[in-house]
């Protein structure tokens, strides 16, 4: 359950909103859920507490998720795949000032650390897959579905450089995978497939080697100071 605190901390101190999940990637059908993702920004006298403030809130309405902004900006900065297609939603529900330059930032957090991430987020994800297929003959379609979708955005992401969260033209391939028409085998040979492109894209990528933590870190210096000079300036 969701402490008072918290909850007022994602009510009155959210900087940036979004939706997230398959309405987010086109691949919403009518019984999807509406997944919400935010960050908020503690303000600065909190931190002098020996009780620090959570570093995430889950809540208070159902399918929410926030991050606080430095755990955040931590996870965009080592390239977590859910956090930098959060900063990259199509969704956007709610953003503040501060909200508006983190969003200035997206493309100080993206380096081909991504690399390393979304593909061995994407084999981790495999495995409890096969796992499936070999305990109920099956694996679980829908995640079957996100998984091939998680490997082309991070093959894309390499290729160009630019973090596109919809799926576009490769909707009705997806949900296809989602509703068990297509073979376990033939989603094997995609995802090995996809994860070897994404190898050989991060060969030539144009995306810098490293992000760029200083940008980042001077962002929320400034931040902390101005909300411990003018607290409730979000």
């Amino acid at each position: 359950m969701t402490s008072p605190d918290a909850e007022a901390l994602v009510r009155d101190h959210t900087i940036y909103s979004c939706v997230m999940g398959s309405r987010a990637f086109g691949l919403a059908t009518e019984d999807s859920d509406t997944d919400r993702r935010g960050v908020f920004l503690a303000p600065t006298p909190l931190f002098w507490r020996f009780e620090k403030p959570p570093t995430h809130v889950e809540g208070p309405a159902e399918e929410q998720f926030s991050w606080e902004l430095e755990r955040f900006c931590e996870l965009a900065l080592i390239a977590n795949p859910n956090v930098l297609e959060c900063l990259h939603s199509p969704l956007v529900e709610r953003v503040t000032p501060v909200g508006r330059e983190l969003l200035s930032l997206r493309d100080a957090f993206l380096s081909r650390l991504a690399h390393r991430t979304f593909v061995r987020y994407a084999l981790g994800q495999r495995r409890k897959l096969e796992a499936d297929v070999r305990s109920h003959g099956a694996p679980r379609w829908k995640h079957a579905m996100h998984l091939l979708r998680l490997l082309a955005s991070g093959r894309d992401l390499l290729r160009t450089g630019e973090l596109t969260v919809d799926v576009g033209a490769a909707r009705e391939d997806l949900l296809a995978v989602k509703r068990g028409e297509v073979p376990w085998s033939e989603v094997e040979r995609r995802m090995t497939r996809l994860a070897e492109e994404n190898d050989e894209a991060a060969t030539g990528s144009p995306l810098p080697p490293e992000p760029d933590r200083s940008r980042v870190q001077d962002f929320l210096i400034r931040t902390r100071r101005t909300s411990a000079l003018s607290p409730g300036t979000d």
